[in-house]
């Protein structure tokens, strides 16, 4: 997943905006403070997302068999694999 850092802080901007559109949101910081910070926890998911990706491609590339990437058995593979490593964030997390 790829995400200019124009479009990162387009992000964090749209999130900032709507939580001072809420009336139960109390800030203790500037806004551009916390712009930031919500632009570090985009960047900080893009990449978690990015390793578990690449994890579960490196698990499909280490079988016997060759797998062509797009082909559909490549594709379920690939989906398992991903949310194998993503079940194992969840626990890992809890």
């Amino acid at each position: 997943m790829r995400f200019s850092r124009e479009k990162i802080n387009f992000l964090a901007r749209q999130i900032l905006d709507f939580l001072f559109e809420n009336d139960q949101v109390e800030f203790l910081d500037e806004p551009n403070e916390i712009r930031l910070s919500i632009v570090r926890s985009i960047e900080e998911e893009i990449k978690l997302y990015n390793l578990i990706d690449k994890k579960a491609i490196e698990k499909i590339q280490s079988q016997k068999k060759s797998i062509e990437e797009g082909s559909r058995e490549w594709e379920i593979l690939y989906r398992k694999y991903y949310n194998d490593e993503i079940s194992k964030l969840g626990k890992f997390l809890e």
